[in-house]
This record gives C-alpha cells, structure tokens and sequence, in this order.
C-alpha cells in the first residue's frame, strides 16, 4: 500500500461520517465520538500471532481496510494523520498513565494523546484510552469541570505537567472523589517517539496488554468490553440511576463469533484469550 491508497473519505466512511469535513470544534467533536463508536480499543493482535506497526500504511490497511481497532499507538496515530488531512493542527503529545495496582505513573511515552490547536484554543484529543475515555474533546484551556453526559471530567495543572481526572460514573461536583487517569506535558513529539514503550506494551508481564486480551467498544448509553473469557456490558447511568454492569461468560468456541457479531473483528490467526495477573511494575515515577 503506497500513500496514495490512504483515502480520507474511506476513512470517514468506516466512522460513519460522510465527507467534506472543514475544521471546526463541531467537526473535531463529531470525528472524535465516531471514532470511539465504531473502532475499538483492542490488543488481539498482540494475542494471535501478530505485531503492532507504528506505520500509517499499516495502520490504515489493519484500521480501515480490515476495519479493525487498536490500541492507543494504533488509534490515536492513525486519528492523527486523519485530522491533519481534515485540515487541523495536531500535535503529538507523551502521557503516563497511573498505574493501578502501585499507585504511581508509567514511564514517558506509555500512552499516545494528541492535542489539537483550534482557533487558538488548544484540545486534548484521545480515541485510544478504553473504558475511562472522554468521548469528545477535552478543552486544555480551563481547570474547570468538563461535564460530558453523566461523567465529569477536569484537567489540573501543576507547573508544567497536566493531570487528567475523572470521578469514574459518578458526578459529585468539584468535591467529588477525584481519580487521576494520566499526565502529560504539551511537549510536542513525532511517532517514532513511542516505539520503544509500544514494543514493551506487546512483550512486559507488567503490561495489562501483554497479560490480557480485550477489546472494549463505546455504545449509545453504554460500552462493551471483551477480556480473556468474559463479555461485560456496562450501561451509563441516568439521571439518578447508577451504572450496571453484567458480565457473560464465553466458552472459547464462542469468543470468534462474539468478537465478529460485537465489535466487528475478524482475525487472520487463531486467538489466544488471556487473562493473566500483571506483575507490578519497578516503582519508577
């Protein structure tokens, strides 16, 4: 595949939009929802044989042509190249996602986001993050609370590093239970950046992406998760309502025809389902 079979309409196509798109937060919006609606967050590659590429060329051929998903080097890369084309500024930014069994952050280039400079407004842009992700973008010019449907997100600042947090499905308000999700700085970055941190994501017992196979896809009102044997499907909350989750479990015969019917993903090579325990991380950051 050259550089000339990467065809943006097809690309809007496989989201569900159908072009042209200008530059506007309306169109940035609507990109980034569709996006999570209709590719999913997954690893399987890693778990059938495979390798993850940084390349566009085979981003696009796997995302688009295969109408598979990714995980964040694959999602938010080829996002990226997307919004560019679309006419945007994009930048590549470095996150470290706090990990949840130390309590601490991952090394510098652990998670892929982008920023978008809109109008000289700046957006934090991430369709590669699963099940705590925000599903439009998140304005970098305000500290304040950033409500999204049930969920409330807000982006602290703390000299020059930039915290994401959220209060997982529960809105309190500002003195609700805050969780941080990642850091950052706006420190521009290139591609090639991340292939170190995604070769230890595809090869580290301390990496949730080595020790499990998962898919997970954005629903209107809810979202959709593969790991290992189980599907778990979560429904948001409204109004006062809390969210419910149940959780099926598969038979291993079952897992391709799931994988197919729900998340629209058909392997090359037969799935390894996994669902080992992660072995904690050096306490580094």
């Amino acid at each position: 595949m050259t550089s000339e079979d990467l065809d943006v309409d097809r690309y809007l196509s496989r989201i569900g939009l159908v072009g042209p798109v200008e530059p506007s937060l309306e169109a940035l919006g609507s990109v980034h929802t569709c996006h999570l609606l209709s590719v999913p967050f997954e690893n399987l590659t890693v778990h059938s044989g495979g390798r993850v590429s940084l390349d566009i060329r085979r981003l696009y051929e796997k995302i688009i042509n295969r109408r598979r998903g990714g995980f964040c080097f694959e999602n938010n890369g080829l996002f990226s190249w997307l919004l560019v084309k679309l006419g945007f500024q994009v930048t590549l930014l470095s996150g470290q996602v706090k990990n949840y069994i130390t309590g601490r952050y991952g090394p510098p280039f652990d998670h892929l986001i982008l920023m978008v400079n809109l109008e000289g407004r700046r957006w934090l842009c991430d369709v590669g993050f699963g099940a705590p992700g925000f599903s439009v973008p998140l304005s970098l010019e305000t500290s304040g609370l950033q409500q999204q449907g049930h969920r409330v997100y807000r982006i602290r600042k703390d000299i020059n590093m930039h915290f994401l947090e959220w209060q997982q499905e529960e809105n309190k308000g500002a003195d609700g239970d805050w969780r941080e999700i990642y850091k950052f700085t706006l420190e521009p970055r290139c591609r090639e950046d991340f292939t170190e941190m995604c070769q230890y994501h595809q090869n580290s017992p301390s990496s949730f992406f080595f020790c499990k196979s998962i898919s997970t896809i954005l629903k209107p009102g809810g979202r959709l998760s593969y790991i290992g044997h189980r599907l778990i499907t979560t429904t948001f909350p409204i109004g006062t309502e809390m969210a419910t989750t149940t959780t099926r479990e598969l038979k291993e015969d079952e897992i391709p025809g799931v994988l197919a019917e729900e998340f629209g993903i058909v392997l090359d090579s037969p799935l390894i389902p996994k669902d080992e325990t992660i072995t904690p991380p050096p306490v580094m950051y």
